[in-house]
């Protein structure tokens, strides 16, 4: 063993030397910079990703992203012959081709590269093609390209995002963020109000053939809404703007009658950009579970200790989405928008409870099953108008947008209860019949000016205003069924009025300037919030009484981002920034939702908003075929909000309530990487390891909770011969606490592939989510008083076959010269 030691050793010194030998040998001295800029507005692109490939041996030689000013220096190159393009998402790849460095000339400044908007099918198709960059990073976001996401063709916006590093969704359309829940999800930019703003619903009514790219912003400028206590998820919906007329078509249709169909068209020339885009989804959601209780310290009474419960249920969403727009050039400065949505939705959901009731050695006490049937409707419109007008100055712009949305959702649910049990007695007895209708309406406004600054040398400054003023009216009626007179008889105590308004004004300043390779920006938002709620609730003669509730204050967020670049494209950023989570009206409403048996839930009129503190070290390095990100961050959460469980009553039943704890102090370190093994093969990685810490809280019977937990996930991409490309995705996510219990892990896996026809115009593709059927998510909860294990899950393997066809032809562009004949039809020479 000892010789094999040395032997090693041996080797390692003489491979060191022998590189140290040729590196001496060789001069890397050579350099190439560049300017990128938009060649519509000359508004210069920051972050975008540059490559220097050997021409003769097609080798990546070196990578790099532009700074925030969009200067590229791509220094360390040999002599030789290269290939220099440059990327982002939404434009064109920019293609310099043979671009030589020598003893002579080892210093190539390429100018300014205008680039422009990703365009369609090429006027002369050609045979070798890939994908545009997935991945872009920016001072305070990452950008995620998922509109060649596999896995999740035919699915919903929810199933995308499981594909997206950093996020995960649970059985219930429930987002987090870095394993950390409060986070806000926005809709191009803006708060959707489908489904009256239930993020669950919104993500399942939005299929996945709509969504261009996903925006993860952890740490927030100040530019941001200051709402979200993990962040920003901004879903950036497809707009088609491409030259010309360009539009496609894609039907889908899997296992268990699920069908999704999407189509889109646009045209543009040098004065106006229209488009619009429309998708449909009938999906079906088969699934079940359990909920099953122990009481530690059973009533004396009924002597239940035991409250078993099994869940089956079968829901359909049946949705139509549609966008439309026009953006027009008044002058070759200003630009006038006008957009509109519109998302219609229904649907149905059955579950059937099966509930068991035992004593202390499990003797049985009470058999009962409650069948619940729910069906909603509702549709949602948006309106905005968007101005900008650039200045004579380079970069100086001025904004404005003014958006309007209103929508309603209606939704009607019956009950039925039977006991077939008690004391192991068979009984018959009447069932119990109730009936609830909910009827709500929700408006929503936005008006919002941003102005940006170039000050040359002394760096950037931007300022802006926005106000966001929410109405929303909901109405809640029960009934109860009276054998005696076969009619429903208004059950007052189930029947709840509650209106909000929500209202938000804030102003914002920027600042940003680099000095060499040393970056920073500093910003201010301040916000004067006001929450104001009406909740009314009858007594047993129908009179209605109202609690009106208020949260008001006004805060100042700061936040500051310093960022220093190394030489080896190597990236060092450091961030702070003060963020707020919001109660939702719905969560201050003092109604008691009893449709569970043994579970109500309660709104707590006192809510406060979450203060939350977050720090962020990120590092990145850019190698010619891997990208890493990686970022230690620590968050701390005042007046933290959890869902607070009671002790159960002498019914068994437990009461659901938020309540502000003291505080939590989450922390952990994630990286991220994309890695080209080889020509036909990448993958991108994902890996979030974090630790909670949740203060004790006596007065709610917390006990106090800590540990660590980490989820990872991997997206392999294959290219195969014969036009095939594959991609398969594993994630795991393990057990991780909570303020009086913990949720358990769980594992699963997607698998893709798609064949491209002749002439690149129309591919077919299949993939299957949850190959295994191990996607699951469960959850544990143990105080002083009971212990309780909760499981959901869907039933089996989704697959789904999906046939897209692309049509059009881009009429504005230049023909190809000839010596551009390996040039892919996203590229444009420069």
């Amino acid at each position: 063993m000892t010789n094999f030691y040395y032997k090693v050793l041996l080797l390692t010194l003489i491979i060191c030397i022998t590189t140290v030998k040729i590196n001496a040998q060789t001069t890397n001295d050579g350099k190439i910079t560049a300017k990128v800029t938009d060649a519509q507005n000359n508004e210069t692109i920051p972050f975008a990703s540059a490559i220097v490939i050997d021409r003769k041996t097609k080798a990546v030689v070196k990578g790099i992203q532009a700074d925030v000013n969009g200067n590229l220096a791509i220094t360390g190159l040999p002599n030789g012959v290269f290939t220099f393009k440059v990327s982002y998402v939404g434009y064109q790849t920019m293609v310099r081709d043979s671009v030589s460095i020598s003893a002579a000339q080892n210093a190539i400044n390429l100018g300014t590269v205008k680039m422009k908007p990703a365009k369609g099918t090429a006027l002369k198709e050609v045979a070798i093609t890939a994908q545009k960059s997935t991945m872009q990073l920016g001072i305070d976001k990452k950008v995620f390209s998922v509109d060649q996401s596999l896995v999740s063709e035919g699915g919903s916006a929810s199933d995308l995002l499981q594909n997206v590093p950093s996020i995960q969704t649970d059985v219930d359309g429930n987002v987090s963020l870095r394993g950390s829940t409060g986070v806000k999800v926005l809709i191009d930019g803006k708060p959707s109000l489908i489904a009256g703003g239930d993020i669950a619903q919104i993500l399942q009514s939005i299929p996945a053939s709509s969504i261009e790219s996903v925006e993860v912003i952890t740490n927030p400028s100040a530019k941001y809404d200051a709402e979200g206590q993990s962040g920003i998820i901004n879903i950036v919906l497809k707009r088609n703007k491409k030259l010309g007329l360009n539009g496609n078509v894609g039907l889908t249709a899997g296992n268990r009658d699920n069908y999704n169909g999407n189509a889109s068209i646009s045209f543009q020339n040098n004065k106006v950009n229209l488009y619009g885009n429309y998708g449909y989804r009938y999906g079906n959601r088969p699934g079940g579970g359990f909920n099953n209780i122990t009481y530690k310290k059973p009533n004396s009474i009924t002597n239940l200790t035991f409250a078993d419960q099994t869940m089956e249920s079968a829901g359909l969403d049946k949705s139509h989405n549609a966008k439309a727009g026009i953006d027009y050039y008044l002058t070759a400065k200003d630009i006038l928008s006008l957009s509109g949505g519109f998302n219609s939705r229904n649907q149905t959901e059955s579950d059937l409870a099966m509930i068991y009731e035992y004593g202390p050695q499990r003797n049985p006490l009470e058999f009962s099953t409650r069948n619940t049937s729910n069906s909603g409707s509702g549709n949602s419109y948006d309106l905005n108008f968007d101005y900008s007008h650039k200045f004579k100055t380079q970069g100086e712009e001025l904004t404005f947008n003014f958006g309007y949305s209103t929508g309603n959702n209606d939704r009607f649910q019956d009950y039925s209860t039977s006991v077939y049990d008690r004391g192991g007695i068979p009984v018959s007895e009447e069932t119990e019949l109730l009936r609830n209708i909910n009827n709500g309406n929700n408006s929503n406004y936005n008006i919002q000016t941003d102005y940006t600054l170039p000050l040359g040398k002394l760096g950037k400054m931007e300022a802006g205003y926005r106000s966001q003023i929410r109405y929303s009216d909901n109405n809640s009626q029960a009934t109860e069924f009276n054998s005696s007179t076969g009619m429903y008889d208004a059950n007052y105590a189930l029947s709840n009025l509650f209106d909000s308004k929500d209202q938000v004004h804030a102003l914002y300043l920027n600042y940003q300037n680099q000095y060499k390779n040393f970056g920073y920006q500093i910003g201010f938002r301040g916000e004067d919030a006001l929450l104001n709620t009406n909740s009314g609730g009858y007594d047993n003669d129908g009179n209605i009484s109202y609690t009106p509730g208020k949260i008001s204050y006004q805060r100042l967020y700061p936040s500051i981002y310093l960022t220093q670049k190394f030489k080896g494209e190597q990236q060092l950023q450091g961030s702070y920034s003060r963020r707020v989570n919001r109660p939702r009206a719905w969560d201050t409403n003092p109604f008691t939702d009893y449709s569970n048996r043994f579970n109500w839930r309660r709104g707590n009129p006192n809510l406060l908003p979450e203060d939350v503190h977050s720090f962020e070290l990120s590092y990145s390095k850019f190698w010619p075929k891997v990208t890493l990100i990686s970022t230690a961050y620590m968050r701390r959460t005042n007046d933290l909000i959890q869902r607070v469980r009671s002790s159960a009553n002498d019914e068994g039943v437990i009461i659901t309530t938020p309540q502000n704890l003291t505080r939590e102090l989450s922390s952990g370190f994630e990286f991220i990487s994309k890695v080209d093994v080889l020509k036909a093969w990448n993958f991108t990685t994902n890996v979030n390891v974090y630790h909670s810490d949740i203060a004790a809280v006596p007065a709610y019977n917390i006990r106090g909770n800590s540990g660590f937990s980490w989820n990872a996930n991997v997206t392999n991409n294959f290219v195969l011969p014969y036009s095939i490309t594959l991609q398969v995705k594993g994630e795991y996510e393990s057990d991780e606490v909570m303020a009086q219990g913990k949720r358990n892990a769980n594992w699963s896996a997607d698998a893709g592939a798609k064949y491209d026809f002749p002439g690149k115009k129309a591919s077919l593709s299949f993939n299957v989510r949850d190959v295994f059927n191990t996607r699951k998510w469960s959850m544990e909860f143990d105080d002083d008083n009971t212990k309780t294990e909760f499981q959901r899950r869907r039933y089996g393997p989704v697959g789904n076959l999906t046939f897209s066809y692309r049509f059009g032809k881009t009429t504005f562009q230049k023909k190809s010269k000839k010596s551009d004949q390996e040039m892919r039809s996203d590229e444009e020479s420069f």
